[in-house]
């Protein structure tokens, strides 16, 4: 919500959700636009579990741009966040003469901001906070100058894949030609009520910074890895194509299928890409093998796991199958931690697991394997949160918590 006090000083709130890809986005082919090699895919997950939250202000009265992450103040050099202002100030001055409020909008621009975000899950873990983050940044920068239209091109330009994050459900990053990026944006493909009965499940192996970024990696496969380049030109065109018709049909076994393959041709190049990059390790290579055994199990493919730059798995499946999963996790990846914490998001009923199937599995507990489990589903874009009790800065634009 927008609002301004004594100092004029206007203010908004928003939180924006986290995707996860299905048809994984490795490689640019500008790195300072943030342009793709090829197209990608991604879920959008429900803001309730996992979400960034953004509080942006500007007034007349702050001596300069100021932004805090997690209770950190940060510095405002870095160059993502300040080619999303530059954009967002560029589109103002660009359309500000054709509007009644072009004064205002004047005086907006010659202000200094604060920012003030937090993730309510953990940073730099793989869990696509970047993504969540200048999402956020962007929609709430939008919101705050009034800038209308597609800003998805704005957020590829602080995290590539932020600008999946600008819509809700099942997302296309389209590649583009142009070499200005500008028709490099993202698309919705289907609404975040189209399959209400999917549900993902993220499996926390470890909520530790990642041992080298995936723009570093990145970097490192498109220098060194013939697999990528084989990839982005014979193998996602057609896979985009596929699992955008496995949605639309709402066809689990193909959609599961394509996602497990992806996953595994990401961690492939990262194998391929020298010197190599290691993201998984070996409970992440246990949930792939749990994951298998159990749809082997069934003779049909009732769940699916992907794996982004990190350890962390993410499985996708349908809603009533989440009961006996959700047991079976447990019982292969036991937790010496407080139960009532080891699974957060949508509730769900624990169920006995048959003999039959765990003697089937034939699979060997790994204790304290995971940290927690999050139990969430298909969410929506962006939005302002209007509960001012919510805003993370107050009536002097600094921080309601103390930052270090």
């Amino acid at each position: 919500m927008a609002e301004k006090g004594e100092n004029e000083m206007k203010m908004i709130t928003a939180k924006a959700p986290v995707n996860i890809a299905v048809v994984k986005y490795w490689g640019k082919r500008n790195e300072e636009l943030i342009l793709p090699l090829h197209d990608s895919v991604s879920v959008t997950l429900s803001k309730n579990e996992l979400c960034a939250e953004t509080t942006v202000a500007i007034s007349k009265s702050f001596s300069q741009d100021k932004m805090w992450l997690n209770g950190k103040e940060q510095s405002m050099d870095n160059p993502r966040i300040q080619n999303c202002l530059r954009e967002i100030r560029r589109r103002v001055r660009k359309r500000k003469t054709l509007e009644e409020n072009s004064t205002e909008q004047e005086d907006l621009l010659n202000c200094h901001i604060h920012i003030c975000s937090k993730n309510n899950f953990p940073t730099a873990a793989g869990l696509a906070s970047s993504a969540a983050g200048y999402a956020c940044l962007v929609f709430t920068l939008g919101k705050l100058f009034g800038v209308e239209g597609d800003l998805s091109e704005i957020a590829r330009q602080g995290s590539g894949s932020a600008c999946r994050s600008m819509y809700g459900g099942f997302v296309q990053w389209c590649t583009g030609e142009e070499e200005n990026g500008t028709d490099s944006i993202a698309q919705q493909v289907a609404s975040e009520q189209h399959w209400p009965s999917l549900r993902i499940l993220i499996l926390v192996v470890s909520n530790q910074k990642k041992g080298i970024s995936s723009s570093q990696g990145m970097q490192q496969s498109v220098r060194t890895s013939e697999l990528l380049k084989f990839r982005s030109e014979k193998i996602i065109p057609q896979q985009v194509d596929d699992i955008t018709q496995a949605i639309n049909d709402k066809d689990f076994s193909k959609f599961a299928d394509i996602t497990m393959k992806d996953s595994n041709q990401l961690h492939a190049i990262c194998q391929d890409t020298f010197p190599p990059i290691k993201y998984m390790n070996d409970t992440s290579w246990s949930i792939v093998e749990l994951v298998h055994k159990y749809n082997s199990f069934y003779g049909e493919t009732k769940v699916a796991y992907t794996f982004d730059a990190g350890p962390n798995a993410c499985l996708y499946l349908l809603e009533p199958c989440v009961p006996e999963v959700i047991s079976l996790i447990r019982y292969c990846f036991p937790s010496s931690s407080d139960g009532r914490h080891f699974i957060t998001g949508l509730p769900v009923q624990s169920v006995a697991l048959s003999q039959e199937l765990i003697q089937g599995l034939q699979f060997t507990p790994c204790p304290d394997g995971l940290q927690y489990i999050i139990h969430t589903q298909v969410g929506s874009g962006p939005e302002l949160v209007d509960d001012s009790s919510e805003q993370m800065l107050d009536a002097n634009g600094l921080p309601r918590t103390k930052c270090t």
